[in-house]
């Protein structure tokens, strides 16, 4: 009698233990800036609109956040200063370098390591270093980088208009996609599905008939794509006027920024949810992060 109520005892801790970590919020990180501010700031809400919360504050602006596969941290550039980091809450502030053009930073999968780009020449090029900033170093034969990802199956890249997996310590290409990423407006954009599947990236659309917003000429006019990696096949058109993407942790939706707002789109029905940012509005410049 006494071993059964044991085991009961147990079960009923490890139960209560298993449904509290089950109803912990997840969060989505995005850059935004408020009303009379120019410098966008990093935010946090959950994809039910609930819990915003503004965690960087200061005189630059915070952009590009990314999640450790763990989702304790959360590393993002600012503009002017370098690549931070800090804990979900916004506490625990730590600078990594000290280029203020570095950018995209993304977590290793062990968590020990951060990739970044870093402006050089004409083009960006791919630095790592350790997850508390030591041993920061360009990778040597990494092609000119756009926004990068680093997977449990390895560091993926954007890169001449086409996705690449890479020896993070070597940079040798170990494998090109064969995917159709626009080359000009898309490289800074690109988002990779958990699985890796898929990616999504924001590139150039067709000009609107009539469309004389310009002057003599139509507007530029851009679009959220999604492209299959495993099937070389044309992108597909998500929305138009569309920021940059973030996948869910379980791939079934997009986080995004349209009209000034943050929307929650899925992938099976196609249906937007708008999501309310009170007198944040978010900026295109980086895909929001999606707490895994």
């Amino acid at each position: 009698m006494l071993w059964f109520v044991a085991v009961a005892f147990v079960f009923a801790v490890a139960s209560s233990a298993a449904a509290g970590a089950a109803t912990q919020p997840r969060w989505i990180i995005f850059s935004a800036t408020s009303s009379g501010h120019i410098n966008a700031q990093l935010y946090r809400i959950q994809a039910s609109g609930e819990g915003l919360k503004q965690l960087t504050t200061g005189s630059y602006s915070s952009l590009a956040p990314n999640f450790s596969h763990d989702g304790k941290r959360i590393v993002f550039a600012r503009a002017g200063v370098g690549i931070l980091s800090m804990n979900v809450d916004g506490t625990g502030l730590r600078r990594l370098t000290t280029n203020g053009r570095d950018s995209y930073p993304t977590w290793s999968p062990d968590g020990k390591q951060i990739a970044f780009v870093r402006a050089f020449k004409t083009g960006w090029k791919l630095h790592v270093m350790s997850s508390a900033g030591a041993a920061e170093h360009a990778i040597p034969k990494a092609p000119p980088s756009g926004r990068p990802t680093w997977t449990a199956g390895g560091l993926v890249i954007p890169s001449g208009g086409d996705l690449l997996k890479l020896d993070p310590i070597t940079g040798h290409v170990l494998k090109y996609y064969g995917v159709t990423i626009d080359a000009v407006w898309g490289m800074n954009s690109v988002a990779l599905s958990p699985n890796g599947t898929a990616i999504t990236f924001v590139g150039a659309r067709s000009p609107e008939p009539g469309d004389m917003e310009c002057g003599e000429g139509p507007c530029q006019r851009f679009a959220l794509y999604k492209a299959n990696t495993l099937k070389n096949k044309k992108p597909q058109r998500v929305m138009n006027d569309a920021g940059p993407a973030t996948f869910s942790p379980n791939g079934s939706q997009l986080a995004f920024v349209s009209n000034n707002g943050l929307v929650i789109w899925s992938l099976a029905s196609g249906k937007p949810t708008a999501i309310s940012t009170g007198d944040a509005y978010p900026s295109v410049t980086a895909p929001p992060a999606w707490q895994p």
